[in-house]
């Protein structure tokens, strides 16, 4: 079981096993024959209201502490995200993507969603 980050628009590599894209938001005007993605699961990204207050979109932008801190309750809300990509963690490598934007994994909820789903891997009874 491994879990890796990457960005949708990262080349493939045979070690990527599952990609899974985590971002809210499809990638805009890319045609499905040009998807680097095996599954989207749209839930596992940030809400539209904490994209648009981390983004400073309706005023000044939140940090990452209030940001981390509201995605994380975010996702205690949504428990079958996780435990749905810890099944398919189980099973063999995952990558999670998100945007071709975000560069660094400290600073986006790919790394939050990584810790999530390794401790949902370790609860489970076949750990």
């Amino acid at each position: 079981m491994s879990i890796r980050l990457k960005r949708w628009d990262d080349p493939r590599s045979p070690s990527d096993g599952y990609r899974v894209l985590v971002c809210r938001y499809r990638p805009r005007a890319l045609p499905k024959s040009r998807e680097t993605w095996d599954m989207w699961i749209a839930d596992a990204g940030p809400s539209r209201e904490l994209h648009a207050d981390y983004y400073g979109k309706h005023g000044p932008p939140i940090g990452m502490a209030e940001y981390k801190r509201r995605y994380l309750a975010e996702m205690r809300s949504r428990p079958e995200v996780v435990e749905r990509l810890a099944a398919l963690a189980a099973r063999g490598t995952i990558s999670l993507l998100c945007s071709s934007r975000c560069e660094d994994p400290a600073l986006c909820h790919r790394t939050l969603l990584k810790a999530l789903v390794e401790d949902e891997l370790k609860r489970r009874p076949d750990a």
